[in-house]
């Protein structure tokens, strides 16, 4: 065969932090195939690219040894990084890719990633022969010339933006400037989400929770926005990016991608323990991230808040290497939107019931992810004290609207004695 007759490929270098990763391989009908550079196979002080990637997770070495192939869909450690929902709907319109093509969204937004993955575009010269040759008779071609438009991706089904803020004004993020902050615009189809989510953040930080800093902007405030449906209300919510300080970027990965699990699997493939267990065997802090997590599970049983799912919680790499539970973020009270919702998004100690979960629930939990309960107990008890003697005032100082304040509290009365807090 020929070089007029290879099949024609397209390649990704994938970077982290100036390292090389490796490269991705995208092929004309679908397929793609990750390989990683020897020379990030075998430093064992490389950055971490992903927990199943580092050295001291079981089985690292063999997970790097082979190509990661799939076919439109990226594997899902690359997968997870693309937006779901409405995003990524105007992403492919503007590109007009179908919306499996994954490899094309990856190499239009692959400067200005969620965490800390670069993926550049190589010009045909630029792929090392040893790559190519790895994959048969083929041979690279240029990309299609550039699209321009505002580059970035959020992971998450919200429309959401990455803007940049100077002087209280909020620019939508390009792919030579960083956002440092999200933006979620209000919604067309849910009241209120902006003032529902930034009183659920801040009830959750007067209970221990560690958040980013959080606001609530003026619409006329966002510069360069697209042409999107907004409602007649005049707040968005943001939230600081904590995989941005000033113009570096840190890495972070969702637990779909700790857990190789793509976005609609979000919901039914894992459960809370194996999480607790992850964070508790592998975090640089395994037992203050495991304590941290567990306030969380229950300020999300305070809050109704039924979408704390695989893709909202998260490990940020803050010194390139070591993994540490995020700050929280996707934190509202859900049950004033879905009607009926009384459950978790993933199984806590065999069930999802808000209405029947118990401390019994917890300590099942803490047993089977291998983390002391009596280590675990003190911080449920203190975030229920703080959460009794607290929020109560609190709420009616918070920006949630008045038939979402009234529904959360009627949401505390029903809530096992274990867990009801008591409100005028």
């Amino acid at each position: 065969m020929n070089a007029s007759q290879a099949e024609e490929v397209k390649v990704l270098r994938l970077s982290l932090h100036n390292c090389l990763v490796g490269y991705l391989v995208g092929y004309q009908g679908g397929r793609n195939s990750l390989s990683f550079a020897e020379s990030f196979k075998h430093d064992s002080h490389r950055p971490t690219f992903s927990l199943i990637t580092h050295p001291v997770f079981p089985k690292a070495e063999k997970l790097m040894s082979e190509p990661w192939s799939r076919n439109q869909r990226l594997h899902p450690t690359l997968s997870n990084l693309l937006p779901e929902g409405a995003l990524r709907e105007l992403i492919v319109q503007g590109l007009k890719v179908h919306t499996d093509q994954e490899f094309q969204l990856l190499s239009y937004l692959g400067a200005d990633l969620p965490g800390a993955l670069v993926a550049e575009p190589m010009e045909p010269e630029e792929v090392p022969a040893s790559v190519l040759n790895a994959h048969g008779k083929v041979r690279a071609v240029k990309f299609d010339q550039d699209v321009k438009a505002n580059k970035f991706s959020l992971a998450g089904v919200q429309m959401k933006f990455s803007m940049k803020e100077r002087d209280g004004r909020y620019t939508l993020a390009n792919g030579d400037i960083l956002g440092d902050w999200i933006v979620k615009t209000p919604s067309t189809r849910h009241k209120d989400v902006p003032l529902n989510e930034y009183t659920a953040m801040q009830l959750a930080a007067l209970v221990g929770i560690h958040i980013p800093e959080t606001k609530l902007v003026e619409l006329n405030k966002l510069d360069n926005l697209p042409q999107i449906n907004l409602p007649g209300e005049k707040l968005a919510f943001a939230i600081k990016r904590f995989d941005r300080e000033q113009d570096t970027r840190i890495h972070m990965e969702d637990f779909a991608q700790v857990l190789v699990k793509y976005p609609h699997e979000k919901y039914n493939s894992a459960s809370y323990e194996q999480i607790g267990k992850i964070l508790y065997d592998f975090s640089g802090d395994g037992l203050a991230d495991t304590q941290q997590f567990a306030r969380r599970l229950l300020v999300n049983i305070l809050l109704a808040n039924g979408d704390a799912h695989l893709k909202n919680w998260s490990l940020l790499y803050s010194d390139q290497v070591t993994p540490r539970l995020s700050p929280a973020y996707d934190i509202l009270n859900t049950s004033v939107y879905m009607d009926g919702e009384k459950q978790f998004a993933l199984n806590l100690g065999k069930t999802k019931a808000w209405y029947g979960v118990s401390l019994a629930n917890f300590q099942w939990w803490a047993d089977r992810s291998g983390i002391p309960w009596r280590a675990i107990k003190p911080h449920l008890d203190d975030v229920m004290t703080k959460a009794r003697t607290l929020w109560p005032a609190a709420i009616k100082d918070l920006p949630m609207n008045g038939e979402h304040q009234r529904q959360l509290k009627e949401h505390w009365r029903h809530l096992p004695k274990d867990f009801q807090i008591k409100a005028d």
